[in-house]
């Protein structure tokens, strides 16, 4: 399972995208153009002492996170407001990779395109959304509970 954000906007969402694949050993995919300079020392910065942990591939574009060869290996399963079936009813599989759009516009329609599946996280009436890493850690815990695939330490101390 792997996640990845689509033109992220904000570097605290990535550094704490980063921190959240470090801990439960999810390779993190960021696709730019980001709405910030993504470089060494600011992905050090965002993501604190973490960076080091996390497994992080950078893609110059769509056209390339597409063509990677770990974009062979499973679905690619987008999470937006206009999903099509909630995440708990879904069945995730090893190879899935979990696609969050930007966080001022969302995903373009080339990336609806793409996405195999679309789903949602259902909200309380009136709520329009959850932050991109809240989101990313629902659906991932989710992902790694039903494939049993999160890490079997207990936290450092």
């Amino acid at each position: 399972m792997r996640l990845a954000l689509f033109q992220p906007d904000i570097p605290q969402n990535v550094g704490a995208a980063l921190r959240l694949g470090a801990c439960l050993s999810t390779p993190i995919d960021v696709i730019e153009p980001c709405g910030f300079p993504l470089s060494d020392a600011g992905v050090r910065r965002a993501a604190m002492d973490y960076g080091a942990l996390a497994d992080l591939k950078r893609h110059a574009s769509w056209a390339d996170f597409l063509s990677a060869p770990q974009r062979k290996e499973g679905r690619l399963i987008l999470f937006t407001t206009k999903g099509a079936s909630p995440l708990h009813s879904f069945e995730f599989q090893t190879g899935d990779t979990l696609l969050f759009g930007r966080e001022s516009s969302g995903a373009p329609p080339e990336v609806h395109e793409a996405a195999d599946v679309r789903l949602f996280i259902p909200l309380a009436p009136g709520a329009r959304s959850l932050n991109l890493t809240v989101s990313a850690a629902i659906a991932l815990s989710e992902g790694l509970r039903q494939i049993n695939a999160f890490p079997t330490g207990a936290p450092s101390v």
